[in-house]
């Protein structure tokens, strides 16, 4: 029996976490934190949608431990949430 499997799998992800009890989200998916830094709040922007994003608490930096068929995802940091355009230009 033959398992294909990748031969450099993506293995770091930035996951929104919710105040209201909802599933967390995944935002952004990577090969490297600092793939993940780069790219994650472009990726906020675009998969939540307005309601969404007032309801995010945090942002979890995770790590993929283990061998892609049989691991878990390990908490790393957490990252900075975005605050809306709007948002930024109130308080100002």
């Amino acid at each position: 029996m033959f398992y294909q499997t990748e031969s450099k799998p993506q293995c770091w992800r930035a996951v929104a976490v919710f105040d209201d009890g909802r599933d967390d989200c995944l935002i952004y998916l990577g090969r490297s934190s600092t793939h993940i830094r780069a790219g994650y709040v472009e990726a906020f922007l675009d998969v939540l949608d307005d309601e969404e994003r007032e309801h995010v608490e945090s942002i979890a930096l995770q790590r993929w431990h283990g061998a892609p068929d049989a691991g878990r995802w390990m908490h790393q940091t957490n990252l900075k949430v975005p605050q809306p355009v709007a948002k930024l230009a109130r308080s100002a």
